[in-house]
């Protein structure tokens, strides 16, 4: 029963981490999109009170306009402000979870304590938009949290697991070559 906890505890800590650095991410998204859109709309404000009777400022007004407006869809397709909230959430209740499960007595675990714990876990997995996580996080969190049991779907769904040792195909001793197939740090398990 303790192991599983641990696991559980574990698997939220890292699951707590890949949220908050997913929400820095998408803020950074909004941010940088925000940018340009306050840009046009300060530079189409001063055309706008620019405008006079010998100034022909209708073709800069209607550019500005449409760049404006594509940076607008293009914010509003990639639902970074969305994405943002619900990372951080989920970040805090992954982090609840944890000291939830750290804070129980040891002589009150009881496995439909623990089942509740996992029910938790699990919703909020379900919660979790692991395909808006860039790729570089999700190797970044596995990286710090090397040796832990990870959430499948960070570790490629359980069949993949680094290794630090090398495997030959062959099974033979070879040369090391960082080029070959046969020196590679994945092992798949079957």
């Amino acid at each position: 029963m303790n192991e599983r906890l641990k696991n559980l505890i574990n698997k939220c800590e890292v699951m707590s981490l890949l949220t908050i650095k997913s929400s820095y991410y998408w803020s950074k998204i909004k941010f940088i999109l925000s940018i340009p859109l306050i840009l046009t709309n300060s530079v189409l404000c001063i055309l706008n009170s620019l405008s006079s009777p010998e100034a022909d400022l209708k073709i800069p007004n209607v550019v500005i306009n449409g760049i404006s407006v594509l940076l607008m869809a293009i914010s509003n397709n990639l639902k970074s402000a969305e994405k943002l909230e619900l990372f951080k959430n989920l970040s805090n209740q992954f982090l609840l979870l944890t000291h939830e499960i750290e804070s129980v007595e040891p002589e009150l675990l009881d496995r439909e304590r623990v089942n509740n714990f996992q029910d938790k876990y699990d919703n909020l997995i379900t919660q979790c938009m692991f395909e808006e996580i860039p790729a570089y996080i999700k190797q970044e969190v596995a990286t710090i949290f090397k040796g832990f049991q990870l959430p499948s779907q960070i570790n490629g769904g359980s069949i993949l697991r680094s290794s630090s040792r090398h495997h030959s195909i062959s099974g033979s001793n070879t040369r090391s070559n960082p080029t070959s197939p046969t020196n590679s740090n994945i092992e798949i398990d079957i």
